[in-house]
């Protein structure tokens, strides 16, 4: 798995202080994707365990409120694969902070899929759906268009 981007100190992409991973890979290539460079799974850097500790550390301070999973598309299968062992980690070492995950799949797709649910039992928040241009609407919080929904899963 590749990953596009990491921002430390995010306030952008779910409550509180977080840190954002941009994962690489994504099939939906939602018309107005405001990450489209993060389409091809070749983009940006291996996410390699250097990475994962890196992200664990900057999880560490008190102030970060928790992770939040975006992309490209986290529950692609070959990103799931990757992310796997490092939500186990972040779970077990944090267990007190909240992990968000973006996703262009509907709720009902993933649970429909089991090749899709894989990481699904550590996201405390899910932001579901496509980004569809015509539904685009900036005063909504934490999402880009009227269709897509916040989830809380626990």
């Amino acid at each position: 798995m590749n990953y596009a981007a990491i921002k430390n100190c995010d306030i952008a992409n779910g409550p509180g202080v977080r840190v954002s991973l941009f994962v690489s890979g994504c099939t939906h290539r939602c018309p107005g994707c405001f990450n489209e460079v993060a389409w091809d799974f070749d983009y940006g850097q291996p996410f390699t365990e250097e990475i994962m500790n890196s992200i664990v550390e900057m999880l560490r301070p008190s102030y970060i409120r928790g992770l939040t999973l975006l992309g490209g598309e986290p529950f692609e299968p070959q990103n799931q694969r990757g992310l796997l062992p490092f939500l186990e980690k972040v779970k077990k070492q944090f267990p007190h902070k909240n992990i968000w995950c973006y996703t262009g799949f509907t709720y009902e797709e993933v649970l429909a899929d089991e090749r899709l649910s894989q990481i699904l039992p550590y996201i405390d928040t899910l932001v579901e759906g496509p980004f569809i241009l015509e539904l685009r609407n900036t005063d909504l919080p934490f999402r880009g268009s009227s269709n897509q929904r916040i989830i809380n899963l626990r």
